[in-house]
C-alpha cells in the first residue's frame, strides 16, 4: 500500500485516539492537531506505545481548528490525502447553556478547516456527525433517510456541519465528502492503555458507570425508567470504540472510490440494549455492584434509538464485530488500571 498522511482533528479525544491507532497499524501516515481542550497529551504518548514500530508515523500539533495561521502552517509542512475531522466540543447539557460557545467552536473550526483545506487542494473528508441528528425518531431503526432534526445546540452544529458538507460538495464536485452519524461509543481498547477519559461530570452512561465503580462516585442516576421498553428504561445502541475506528478507515478507504461525492453512514450495532441491561452487563464484567437512584426522565431524551447499519454494511463493507459482553469488559479493564482516566487522583477535578 502506498503510504498516505492523514490529518485527524481531536485525535488526542476518546474516539480519535483509537481511530488514530488504527491508522497507524494500518499503514497510514497520520498527523493530530488537538487543542487539548477536553483531551489529553499523555493519550498520543500511550497511542505512539501502543503501535510500536509504527509509532513514528505519528506527529502532533497542539492547536485550535479557529486559529488559521497554525492550521495554514500545518498544510505547508505537510501534503495530506484526506482528513478525518474530530473535533468538536460534544456535551448536550453543556451546549444548552452556552449555545454560542457550542456554535463557535464546532463551526468556526469546521468552517476553517474546509477553507484551509480547499486551499491546499485536500478535498477528501471524513466528518464525525452523530445520531443526534435523527432527534426523536418515531420509529426504529433508523436509516440514512430519515428526516433531520436536532433537540439541542450540539447536535444543531452537527446536523448544520452536515448541511455546510452537502452545500460545498454541491458547489464544488471534487470533493469527496463521508459523513459518520455514530451512535453511542463505548469501551477501551484491550491493552485498557486508552479509553474514555471526559472531564468533570461524564455525560454518557458508561463513563459514569465506570466511576461509580472505581468510587469516585456514590451511584448512577437513571433518568427514567417508565418507559415503553423492556426494564422500563431507555433503549440505544452502543457500539464498540474499537469498531468505530475500524469503520473510520473503511470510509478513508471508500474515499478513494470515482464515483463518492458526499455520503453518510450510520454507524452502529443495529441492536438496541436497556440502561439497565448495560449495567448489569458491566457488573458482570466487574464483579461491582453499582448502586442505582431511580429518577425522573430528562427533557429531550428519546424513548428508544438503534440504527439501521445496512447500508454501512454494503457499502462499507463494515460491520460492528463486538457486543455489549465485550464492550464491558474493555470498560473495566480500562477503568480498573486508570481509575481517574489519564490524570492522578491528586490533579483530578472531581
Amino acid at each position: 500500500m502506498i503510504s498516505k498522511t492523514v490529518l485527524v482533528t481531536g485525535g488526542a479525544g476518546y474516539i480519535g485516539t483509537h481511530t488514530v491507532l488504527h491508522l497507524l497499524l494500518a499503514g497510514f501516515k497520520t498527523v493530530v492537531v488537538d487543542n487539548l481542550d477536553n483531551s489529553s497529551h499523555l493519550a498520543i504518548l500511550r497511542v505512539k506505545e501502543l503501535a510500536g514500530e509504527f509509532r513514528n508515523n505519528l506527529s502532533f500539533h497542539n492547536a485550535d481548528l479557529r486559529d488559521r495561521d497554525a492550521l495554514e502552517q500545518i498544510f505547508v509542512s505537510t501534503k495530506f490525502d484526506a482528513v478525518i475531522h474530530f473535533a468538536g466540543l460534544k456535551a448536550v447539557g453543556e451546549s444548552v447553556k452556552k449555545p454560542l460557545l457550542y456554535y463557535n467552536n464546532n463551526l468556526t473550526g469546521t468552517i476553517t478547516l474546509l477553507e484551509v483545506m480547499a486551499a491546499h487542494g485536500c478535498k477528501k473528508l471524513v466528518f464525525s456527525s452523530s445520531a443526534t441528528v435523527y432527534g426523536w425518531p418515531k420509529k426504529v431503526p433508523c436509516t440514512e433517510e430519515f428526516p433531520l432534526s436536532a433537540a439541542n445546540p450540539y447536535g444543531r452544529s452537527k446536523l448544520i456541519i452536515e448541511e455546510i458538507c452537502r452545500d460545498v460538495y454541491n458547489a464544488e464536485q471534487d470533493w469527496k465528502i463521508i459523513l459518520l452519524r455514530y451512535f453511542n461509543p463505548v469501551g477501551a481498547h484491550p491493552s485498557g492503555y486508552i479509553g474514555e477519559d471526559p472531564r468533570g461530570v461524564p455525560n454518557n452512561l458508561m463513563p459514569f458507570v465506570q466511576q461509580v465503580a472505581v468510587e469516585r462516585r456514590p451511584a448512577l442516576t437513571i433518568f427514567g425508567n417508565d418507559y415503553n421498553t423492556i426494564d422500563g428504561t431507555g433503549v440505544r445502541d452502543y457500539i464498540h470504540v474499537v469498531d468505530l475506528a475500524d469503520g473510520h478507515i473503511a470510509a478513508l478507504l471508500k474515499l478513494d472510490e470515482s464515483d463518492i461525492g458526499c455520503e453518510v453512514y450510520n454507524l452502529g450495532t443495529g441492536k438496541g440494549t436497556s440502561v439497565l441491561e448495560m449495567v448489569k452487563a458491566f457488573e458482570l464484567a466487574s464483579g461491582k455492584k453499582i448502586p442505582l437512584v431511580m429518577a425522573g426522565r430528562r427533557p429531550g431524551d428519546a424513548e428508544i434509538v438503534y440504527a439501521s447499519t445496512e447500508k454501512a454494511e454494503r457499502e462499507l463493507n463494515w460491520k460492528a464485530k463486538y457486543g455489549i459482553d465485550e464492550m464491558c469488559r474493555d470498560q473495566w479493564n480500562w477503568a480498573s488500571k486508570n481509575p481517574y482516566g489519564y490524570g492522578s487522583q491528586k490533579d483530578s477535578t472531581d
